[in-house]
Parts: structure tokens; C-alpha cells; sequence
């Protein structure tokens, strides 16, 4: 148990990142720790600076830094402050407000009002949140503070039930929708939040396209709830995945199924049987003995369903290894054939099935 009746986990000193000196706290705040020695001021500001740096990125880390500067100068408000902030970021809920108590006894002022009634929300108290929006200390507070206090408290009267009044709470001057002021963004996003929990979903709709359009740092989540409100796609970021390279294709180009589709000479055709034979003899005697006994347009095709059966690995390699001359020979030797008008020749000249599938 610290100083103020706020308990303190006792820890060592976090390791301080690379860089950070005393002069990077502010001025005022530095005349804040005068009070103390030279040594210990400055072992205090770093982590104060540190607190500062990490709160947002890291915020277990700040409160350890935090919690190092309260354990050494535990009775200067700014450093009880620094650390009820740091506990509030890091969802430390009671010590977050014990702190912020502290440092309002010993400074005096509204302190972080609308934090403080934020964390008696979180802690299930909506009641003592509309206690502290009532207090005299909110006519201390500047424009600023004072919005996120009356958004703080449009929650907690949510947390009541109370939708209606929660909306009704948030209709203040500064709700309008061509401002860009600091507290814009949260405030159209509070209030379309709001008249979405009281059922007003086109009203709700409208606030966050309000809110995305003043939300040019993208801090809220608005874009999402249009999606899900309209049922539409989220719009692309323009982000392009990589897409896998697809298998090569194991289909002939139209050109060269044009040239395997012409009649191959039959000497070709007989070096591709022999080939044939040394892998895989039983399918290629067959189709050999097929074509040999064709003589119609009839067996072509009825050898060629012979070849589609015997789709054999090793066939397929072989017939693959036809030299690219001998395409061309027949084309040669079927205009030959055309001209002579030798059916039978047509009829031999049987393309090898296995040349189609490489």
C-alpha cells in the first residue's frame, strides 16, 4: 500500500529505451520536480518521458515506467497523475481512478474528470459517472475536456437504459457535421453509436458517413459499421495479394494442335511406335495393330479412343520426343496424299494420341 491509500505493485526499474533524456519533459513539468534532488528528478523525468512514449503502443510497459516515477516521488501531483493515466490505458481500472484522486486532492482543478467518470463506467458504476458530470469542478473544464465528459456521460446513461436521453445528451451545437474540430471525430462516431443502440439505424447510418468523412487519421472503426449496417463489401484498400501461379497448361496451343491434327508421314509414325515399344510394348502393339488394320474413317476414330485409353506415363514421354521436323514433313506428306487422292494413305496416317497430351 503506497502513499494515499493506493496500492502499488512493488517493481524494479524498467529499462529505459535508448535516447530518452530529462530535457524531453515539458518545461512546467519539469519546475513540478524541483522539489526534488537533481539525481532523482531526472531518474523521474526519463520514465515520465518513457510513460509518455509507450502509452499508446505498449501501455503495460508505460505503467511499469509510470508506477518507477510514482515510487520516487510519490507526493508531487503531475507524477501521480502520469501514472493514473498510464493505469487507465493499461485497463487498470481501480488504480487508475485512485491515482487520478490523488493527484486532484494535491493539485486541485477538475483534474481528468471525464477519464475518472469513464472509469466508474468500467468499473459498472454509470450512477457515481453522472455523479462527477454534475459536480462544480465541470465549470473548470475547457471546451475540449468538456465534450468528452458529455460523451462519457451518454454512455453511462446508456449503461442505464436510458437510449433516448443518451441520444438527446450528445445534441449539442458542436454536433454538426461540416466541423472538423479535435473532438469531431469522436463525437459524430458517439452519436451514431447512440442513435444506433435506440434502434434509429438510418439516422445511425448517416453519423457514420458523417464520422468517416472527418475521420481522415481513420481512428475509428465507422467504415466497418457501414458494412455492416448496408450489408456491403468493405471498399478495397488497394491491396494486392500475390496470386499463385497457376499449373502449366497440358493443352497444345491452337496453332501446334493444328499441325499435330495434320497426317504425320508414316515413316515418322513408325519411329514413334518403335519408341513406344521399348517402355510400354503392350500399348503400343495395340496401337499399332489398330492402325494397321484401319481402312475408314470409322477405325481412325476407333483407334484414337484405343490411344486415349493408354494414357501410360512413360508413352507420353516418349511420344513427346517426335522432333519438331517431322510436323512439318506431315504437312508435307498429307498434301501429297490430297493431291493424289490416296484414301488408304489418308487413313494410315494416324496422328499419335500421346503427341496431344504433353
Amino acid at each position: 500500500m503506497g502513499a494515499e491509500g493506493v496500492h502499488t505493485p512493488s517493481v524494479p526499474e524498467p529499462e529505459l529505451p535508448d535516447g530518452i533524456t530529462a530535457a524531453e519533459l515539458d518545461a512546467e513539468a519539469r519546475r513540478d520536480l524541483r522539489g526534488l534532488q537533481k539525481d532523482t528528478a531526472d531518474m523521474v523525468a526519463r520514465h515520465l518521458v518513457a510513460a509518455g512514449r509507450l502509452v499508446d503502443e505498449d501501455p503495460e510497459q508505460a505503467l511499469e515506467h509510470a508506477r518507477f516515477a510514482r515510487k520516487r516521488a510519490s507526493r508531487i501531483a503531475l507524477v501521480r497523475e502520469a501514472a493514473g493515466i498510464a493505469a487507465y490505458h493499461a485497463g487498470e481500472w481501480a488504480e487508475a481512478l485512485g491515482e487520478l484522486r490523488a493527484a486532484r486532492r494535491m493539485g486541485g482543478g477538475p483534474g481528468h474528470l471525464a477519464v475518472m467518470a469513464d472509469i466508474e463506467r468500467a468499473l459498472g458504476r454509470p450512477e457515481r459517472a453522472l455523479e462527477l458530470a454534475r459536480g462544480p469542478e465541470v465549470k473548470e473544464l475547457d471546451r475540449s475536456d468538456m465534450i468528452e465528459l458529455t460523451i462519457v456521460v451518454a454512455g453511462a446513461r446508456r449503461d442505464l437504459g436510458e437510449l433516448d436521453a443518451a441520444v438527446v445528451g450528445l445534441q449539442i451545437p458542436e454536433l454538426d457535421a461540416t466541423k472538423r474540430d479535435p473532438w469531431s471525430v469522436r463525437l459524430f462516431y458517439a452519436y451514431a453509436d447512440n442513435l444506433l443502440a435506440a434502434g434509429r439505424e438510418s439516422d445511425a447510418l448517416q453519423w457514420f458517413v458523417h464520422t468517416v468523412d472527418a475521420d481522415v487519421r481513420t481512428e475509428t472503426d465507422a467504415t466497418e459499421r457501414i458494412a455492416e449496417l448496408t450489408g456491403e463489401e468493405l471498399p478495397d484498400d488497394g491491396v494486392e495479394f500475390d496470386v499463385e501461379d497457376e499449373e502449366p497448361s497440358t493443352e497444345i496451343d491452337s496453332e501446334t494442335d493444328a499441325a499435330v491434327g495434320e497426317a504425320p508421314a508414316e515413316d515418322e509414325i513408325a519411329d514413334a511406335e518403335d519408341d513406344a515399344e521399348d517402355d510400354s510394348d503392350s500399348d503400343s502393339d495395340d496401337v499399332a495393330d489398330s492402325a494397321a488394320d484401319l481402312e475408314s474413317d470409322e477405325d481412325v476414330e476407333d483407334i484414337e479412343d484405343v490411344a486415349a485409353e493408354s494414357t501410360d506415363d512413360d508413352a507420353v514421354s516418349d511420344s513427346a520426343d517426335v522432333p519438331e521436323p517431322a510436323v512439318a514433313e506431315a504437312g508435307v506428306a498429307e498434301a501429297a496424299a490430297a493431291e493424289a487422292g490416296d484414301a488408304d494413305a489418308t487413313a494410315t496416317a494416324v496422328p499419335v494420341e500421346g503427341g496431344q497430351e504433353k
